[in-house]
């Protein structure tokens, strides 16, 4: 069993105020897709890292597969490790560049040949084997540092951000390639990326971290559907979540001239704050009929699709309504009838997918 358990692990950086990694819990289950996912500085790589040993736990500890590895050398942890950079040797072919690991841990040439035949076979690298480095392309170098890691066949896979050198058609072809391949394999893999889209369809979990602190983990849907709080709300999603502030009153939240009907444990849960946020999804939103409550908001930029459009607009000035941070207000529209810029469009929301959180603490409440 290649399990993954992380139990209250903690890293400190010397002279840091705070936690890189602050009391991390995590199961990861034998054989598992996990994705480590957050904005830059959340914790993630360094969460990576120390699973690799190449960051020392301040407290807590690490285990695989049931073995407490902790204190225990990178070397000695069963793992194998695909970088960003690929870290391959330019003087080296692919063949001894995927079978180096082997050949420095006294495995006999006969088998070292056969594992990089094999490992070569799975990612279609056959013909480039007697090559160097430098002449191969973005997208083969990482699937031969894929290769080096294959052939080591460790307990766990780790990798730390390895398509984000690779174009944006070429990330989407390889993320497939590399889930596909994890699937084909059944080694428990844990990856780091702070692309939550790359996170949302390649990992079976994925978790969410903030400022050291595990924020959610669960599966992609779920993520998506019930995020714990704003701040998960906000992250998960392309484009992101609409979030506004909204009043609370006996007969639901206002916000604008909409007004969501909520349940008594909705308004017992807002305590004695009549502040909420509320949370609606671009596809939540419905152009609203003349006449019909819903929120105004002028259109700045259409982004047509083809099958889809995004409206990204602003709300009028003098509007009573904070649309968050950036104060745009995204919703998509039927592609074929896609309204002009500088229009004003009223936008209704179905309540069934409006999401609801505390404006003090960022937790979700129900509806």
């Amino acid at each position: 069993m290649a399990n993954v358990t992380y139990t209250d692990a903690s890293c400190v950086y010397a002279g840091a105020e705070s936690p890189a990694v602050d009391r991390l819990n995590l199961d990861i289950e034998d054989g598992e897709f996990m994705v480590f996912v957050g904005p830059s500085g959340c914790g993630k790589s360094t969460s990576l890292r120390m699973l690799a040993g190449l960051e020392e736990v301040s407290s807590g500890r690490i285990d695989i597969g049931g073995r407490d590895v902790t204190a225990m050398p990178p070397k000695d942890r069963d793992i194998a490790m695909v970088f960003q950079n690929y870290a391959l040797y330019p003087h080296m072919t692919v063949a001894d560049n995927m079978g180096f690991s082997l050949k420095m841990s006294g495995v006999n040439k006969e088998d070292r040949a056969r594992r990089v035949k094999e490992a070569a076979a799975l990612l279609g690298l056959e013909e480039f084997l007697d090559r160097k480095p430098k002449a191969l392309s973005g997208g083969q170098r990482q699937r031969v540092a894929m290769g080096r890691a294959i052939v080591r066949e460790p307990q766990v896979f780790l990798m730390d951000e390895p398509l984000s050198n690779l174009d944006a058609k070429l990330r989407v072809s390889t993320r497939a390639q590399i889930a596909s391949l994890q699937r084909r394999l059944g080694i428990t893999t844990v990856y780091v990326t702070h692309d939550q889209v790359e996170a949302m369809t390649m990992g079976d979990r994925v978790a969410v971290l903030k400022d050291g602190l595990l924020q959610q983990v669960d599966t992609p849907l779920n993520l998506y559907a019930n995020p714990k709080n704003s701040f998960v709300a906000g992250f998960i999603g392309s484009p992101a979540m609409n979030q506004f502030r909204g009043t609370m009153s006996q007969s639901g939240v206002t916000v604008g001239s909409m007004t969501i009907p909520i349940s008594a444990t909705s308004r017992s849960a807002a305590g004695a704050s009549k502040q909420v946020t509320v949370g609606v999804r671009p596809e939540a939103f419905t152009l609203a009929p003349a006449g019909q409550p819903g929120l105004d908001v002028v259109v700045d930029v259409v982004e047509e699709l083809g099958a889809d459009a995004y409206v990204y607009g602003s709300l009028p000035k003098g509007s009573d309504v904070s649309g968050g941070d950036s104060g745009t207000v995204v919703a998509r529209v039927d592609a074929r009838s896609v309204p002009q810029r500088g229009s004003t469009i009223r936008l209704a929301a179905e309540p069934n997918s409006v999401h609801l959180f505390s404006a003090d603490t960022g937790e979700r409440m129900p509806l």
